[in-house]
């Protein structure tokens, strides 16, 4: 089959008529950066010929040379047989306009949190500048932590993480972003390694899929590491550890940000006292909380 495309498939919309049709047939699941074949399709074939990821127009009648369709036969095949997520196949993802490097060691980016950051939390924080030290729980590559320091200026970031692999690709993120001075990786358990620290702002994304989505997820899903899925039967096991520990780790006027997925019912469910504030995103109202310090269980 591979002989037969590339003798008969030459230019740049041959094959992402090709990819298409190879990632429907294959029943791909799509969830870490588009929803759709054709948009993976582009991306891929796009990032793979070193074009603009923004400029697919101007090139869809181009003739490839045969190293080129070589390199897009392989990535199609490796996304329909390996069901590799495609940030893994091209060690990138992108939130908004920024983009990080990611590997198998890390979950691929996909937070709500970033679109509000790149508000700066307004209104819940009226002066970016008064920011001055912040928090990311579960930080992985270390997306939120880098986008954390560039919503606000004077910031001392935190970013915390129990995988030593996942640190590993933060500090080569923090690096790309030259922002070593601000952006301070540790490693802990959640909070145990941060006794006596104290912020304006603490900021997670933690696991939060609950027992019976994880035993139900998608061959793409299971490339990610595990303990950045899974959070106990409902899925807020980690969540509750962030509200049994966060004030003691807040400034008074500090906020807490949250993602929790599908799981708003259950956690207002569990914590019928706490004043969630929902936090409107592109995709709703229902999967980031915010609480104020004063708040908080004591």
């Amino acid at each position: 089959m591979t002989d037969i495309a590339k003798s008969e498939l030459h230019t740049v919309r041959d094959y992402l008529r090709y990819a298409v049709s190879r990632f429907n047939a294959a029943g791909l699941f799509f969830g870490h950066g588009s929803d759709n074949a054709w948009d993976e399709a582009v991306y891929l074939t796009l990032h793979t010929l070193h074009l603009p990821l923004d400029r697919l127009e101007p090139f869809l009648d181009a003739r490839l040379l045969p190293h080129e369709r070589a390199a897009l036969l392989e990535i199609f095949r490796r996304r329909c047989e390996e069901r590799l997520p495609a940030a893994y196949l091209t060690n990138e993802a992108w939130l908004g306009e920024h983009n990080f490097y990611v590997d198998e060691r890390v979950i691929v980016p996909r937070s709500f949190i970033a679109e509000l950051l790149h508000e700066q939390l307004a209104p819940w924080v009226e002066n970016p500048y008064e920011v001055v030290s912040a928090l990311d729980l579960c930080t992985g590559s270390g997306c939120l932590a880098i986008l954390t320091a560039l919503a606000f200026p004077e910031a001392e970031v935190d970013a915390v993480d129990l995988s030593t692999d996942a640190l590993a690709v933060a500090e080569r993120n923090v690096a790309d972003y030259h922002l070593h001075d601000r952006v301070h990786l540790i490693q802990s358990d959640a909070f145990t390694e941060l006794k006596g620290k104290r912020y304006d702002l603490i900021i997670s994304n933690p696991p939060y899929v609950d027992a019976e989505s994880v035993d139900a997820l998608p061959p793409e899903y299971l490339h990610e590491p595990e303990m950045a899925l899974g959070s106990g039967e409902d899925g807020l096991d980690f969540t509750r550890v962030i509200l049994r520990e966060a004030k003691k780790h807040l400034n008074p006027e500090g906020i807490l940000v949250v993602e929790i997925g599908h799981n708003r019912a259950a956690l207002e469910d569990a914590y019928p006292d706490l004043p969630f504030t929902w936090l409107d995103t592109a995709a709703g109202d229902e999967y980031v909380f915010l609480l104020q310090a004063a708040d908080l269980p004591d």
